[in-house]
């Protein structure tokens, strides 16, 4: 089994942000570059940019201010687990962040998860303490091959209703 890994990002969101879309756990490779979506072939980034009409971002400064001016906040549902890698299948010994460091200072209307994983977690840590619903949205992750980049924009369009 893995070593306990603590989650080393920390959350994006400011006063004005709006909607709050989670993760599970940092990738490997999102652990290395110390932000969110890391891997090159998760398309989490060029789905988001394209929902809200924007440029693909590429440097961590550009995703912070493509998440902050469109009333994003980002995180990831859990603070540290046991993982293999990055397989969300071989998380054991899971312990939630807490969001209320996000519910409590911004008017969050709408929380969306990043894949199945998330939403699971979501359910069942998150849920309990914060008592409002999340809306999962199919992940952005290479390893969800059945959705190509446009069906995943299609369905990631959602999150506009949380922002408006």
């Amino acid at each position: 089994m893995g070593s306990v890994i603590v989650h080393p990002i920390p959350p994006v969101f400011d006063e004005n942000s709006r909607i709050l879309i989670l993760g599970s756990f940092p990738s490997v490779r999102s652990r290395e570059a110390h932000f969110f979506y890391g891997h090159p072939q998760n398309r989490f980034w060029r789905v988001l940019s394209s929902v809200l009409g924007e440029r693909t971002p590429g440097t961590v400064e550009e995703k912070k201010s493509l998440l902050l001016r469109n009333g994003i906040a980002l995180w990831d549902v859990l603070g540290s687990c046991e993982i293999e890698g990055s397989s969300d299948a071989s998380i054991k010994n899971a312990v939630p962040n807490d969001l209320s460091v996000i519910l409590g200072s911004a008017n969050i209307g709408a929380i969306f998860t990043n894949g199945g994983a998330a939403y699971k977690y979501y359910k069942k840590f998150a849920f309990p303490a914060t008592g409002r619903d999340a809306i999962p949205l199919p992940s952005t992750s290479p390893a969800n091959a059945a959705w190509s980049t446009e069906k995943l924009t299609r369905e990631w369009e959602k999150i506009i209703r949380g922002l408006r």
